[in-house]
């Protein structure tokens, strides 16, 4: 993989440091690049920064057994090559020396007639060679202290070199998820497409039925419903587009950095929890009541569970106050509530939905069911999205999205949601179990 320029800028100063500072006549930095041939795996090595810049031309390839033996401190081992800059362009490289030839290669460059003295110390991490870095001198022969510090310095490219690897990978997960993103977003284009004819046949079956049944017909609350749920799916669809035609300048809220003494705040702005949801906030609010909200839902939701075995209830007082919320943010979340109660209880369970609660100024709407309940690990994370809890390992379908959708409309109206399980409600003395909801909303006034 090429090493970045940032990395390759830490080279050359690490390389400064060697030649200024300690007075090597020659450094060269090699990065390793993995090389598999008939089923042999190889290291070649290749120079990155070299000093003199000549250098450069050198190259090195040597069998990954022939590198010297991993310890906590590597000896550096003294080789007989003659390393000057006027012979830099001719002069090879001899193969790295084992652990059990390393004395014998220091005792035979003792004897040269003319001194040099080189280091080579393996840049390693865990054991797997990254790189190396050669460095020598002709004047005098390296001390100790001067080795321990080309060490450090050995241990810094190591390090460097890594964090460059990991950026490496970073960028190339980065171009993998972007290209999948970019599919992801061309077949959803496609699927909302698709999708908007059969809605459209829907709706107009449902206007042509309506048109067919005659005034009190019990099969009108059906066709209404129809057309209702219809001009429900036809509102998220128009919020699927301008989602996707969102680009990265309508996700930022400012262009500008916030003060430091404002980060925290604009954190929960610069990653919106629920992004496919309007933003209500500071809006006035609408002025509607309980009732209306619920009857159209309670009538779809009757249909449900008359189908499902379930007995579905309603205590809804007359001469309700109203209450200011949203309007079609409010019947999605008691839509949502009311499919969870279905959901999650079984055939033969009951439903009981209770309006006219009071409490410091405030409307609530009760959902309660005989299902399985909510366990009390779960309760504290029910809101958070995509999480589940056990109902992630049963076979009723979900995406944990329902509850946090939910929470946050409710919190943009500036009313609360509340959780109870076991259940507030029970049809019989002895029944226990099952959940219930409450949704508390601002009174009119």
């Amino acid at each position: 993989m090429p090493a970045s320029a940032e990395f390759i800028s830490l080279c050359r100063s690490q390389v400064a440091l060697l030649t200024q500072g300690m007075g090597a006549a020659l450094s060269v930095v090699y990065l390793t690049e993995r090389l598999v041939e008939e089923g042999t795996a190889q290291e070649k090595l290749i120079p990155v920064v070299a000093y003199p810049e000549s250098a450069v031309r050198w190259k090195l390839e040597l069998n990954s057994a022939a590198l010297p033996a991993t310890t906590s401190r590597p000896q550096p081992p003294r080789l007989k090559a003659k390393a000057t800059a006027k012979n830099i362009d001719t002069v090879s490289l001899p193969e790295l020396p084992t652990e059990a030839n390393v004395a014998e290669a220091a005792e035979t460059a003792d004897k040269a007639l003319v001194p040099s003295q080189q280091i080579v110390l393996p840049l390693l991490n865990e054991g797997v060679l990254i790189g190396l870095l050669v460095t020598s001198r002709e004047d005098r022969a390296w001390n100790e202290r001067e080795r321990h510090e080309i060490e450090r310095v050995a241990q810094t490219l190591t390090l460097a070199r890594l964090l460059d690897r990991r950026r490496e990978r970073s960028e190339q997960q980065l171009s993998q998820q972007k290209q999948l993103q970019a599919q992801q977003r061309e077949l959803l284009d496609n699927l909302l497409h698709q999708f908007r004819n059969p809605l459209t046949a829907l709706r107009t079956f449902g206007k042509l039925l309506l048109k067919r049944l005659l005034p009190g017909d019990a099969n009108r609350a059906v066709a209404d419903n129809i057309v209702r749920e219809s001009d429900r799916l036809q509102e998220l669809l128009q919020q699927f587009d301008r989602v996707i035609d969102m680009t990265e300048e309508d996700l930022e809220p400012t262009k500008s950095l916030p003060p430091a003494t404002e980060v925290r705040s604009a954190i929960p702005i610069l990653n919106p929890p629920l992004p496919l949801l309007p933003n209500r906030e500071g809006t006035q609010s609408e002025i509607c009541t309980i009732e209306d909200v619920l009857k159209p839902l309670l009538a779809s939701a009757w249909a449900i569970a008359q189908e499902r075995s379930l007995d579905l209830q309603a205590d809804l007082p007359p001469n309700l106050p109203a209450v200011r919320a949203h309007l079609k943010e409010l019947r999605e979340v008691l839509s949502n509530l009311l499919d969870n109660a279905i959901k999650y209880t079984p055939p033969g369970g009951k439903i009981y939905v209770q309006a006219g609660l009071e409490r410091d100024n405030c409307q609530g709407i009760a959902i309660s069911d005989t299902g399985v309940g909510i366990p009390p690990q779960d309760k504290e994370r029910i809101f958070d999205r995509h999480y589940r809890g056990r109902q992630a390992d049963s076979d009723i379908p979900g995406t944990g999205l329902g509850l946090a959708i939910a929470k946050a409309l409710i919190e943009q109206m500036q009313g609360t949601i509340e959780v109870f399980s076991p259940a507030l409600w029970h049809p019989t003395p002895e029944s226990s179990g099952g959940t219930t909801f409450i949704v508390w909303l601002l009174v009119d006034g």
